[in-house]
């Protein structure tokens, strides 16, 4: 936590969006077009049904590929304005006990257990004799850049729903669509289970189970 900015001091560069991030916001664009290309077929038919249905999903998933993004720099925002208040505390409260308290408070669950007062002390020191920090928080090049990343992953989710609708007719373009969400889901599993260090398959046939199951659950209640 010497570093409030998040940038790494060893000079490694680490992905602007971390495996789950780009899995999740990719679920999410599939499952708002499978939503859209629904209501839109079970109310349309005649020629370009299937062009409709297209830059419908398309239109939705740009909406909201663009407020994901939005939200995703309020986040970091707001997530790196609360660090930067308790490294600001930290440094300038001269009672090391009270330090270690404000630092311990920041830990979750089981974090709470594995780190000692010992260690704690040595992070508040290392924050204490930060001298440089940034009045308020800020956004660089690398957020924004993530925040791109986020737009474009929940539009990319519109094309294996959505575009078998302008190559096919209606019904054999719906059983494309399907069959490309299904095979988009498993991988979507297969990539979490392998960062989770589980199960690639067991995870995939999860993420394929609870995405269809979701889906239909979202179309039901009105979605």
């Amino acid at each position: 936590m010497a570093n409030p900015s998040d940038k790494a001091s060893d000079g490694s560069r680490e992905p602007v969006l971390d495996p789950v991030d780009r899995v999740c916001e990719l679920c999410f664009g599939l499952f708002m077009a499978l939503t859209f290309v629904g209501a839109v077929s079970a109310t349309t038919d005649g020629p370009d049904a299937g062009r409709l249905m297209f830059y419908t999903a398309l239109g939705c998933n740009l909406a909201w590929g663009l407020a994901d993004a939005v939200m995703y720099l309020v986040r970091t925002l707001t997530e790196r304005g609360r660090r930067l208040r308790l490294a600001l505390a930290v440094r300038a409260d001269p009672d090391a006990a009270r330090g270690v308290r404000r630092l311990r408070d920041e830990l979750d669950g089981v974090m709470r257990t594995l780190v000692t007062d010992a260690e704690l002390e040595a992070v508040r020191a290392r924050m204490a004799g930060l001298h440089e920090l940034p009045s308020k928080p800020g956004l660089d090049a690398r957020d924004w850049l993530a925040a791109a990343a986020v737009f474009a992953i929940v539009v990319l989710g519109t094309f294996p729903v959505a575009l078998p609708f302008l190559v096919f007719e209606p019904e054999p373009a719906l059983v494309v669509s399907r069959v490309l969400t299904l095979v988009m889901l498993f991988g979507c599993g297969l990539a979490l289970g392998r960062h989770a260090g589980g199960g690639g398959w067991k995870s995939g046939l999860v993420m394929t189970v609870l995405g269809v199951a979701l889906t239909a659950a979202i179309i039901a209640l009105g979605g």
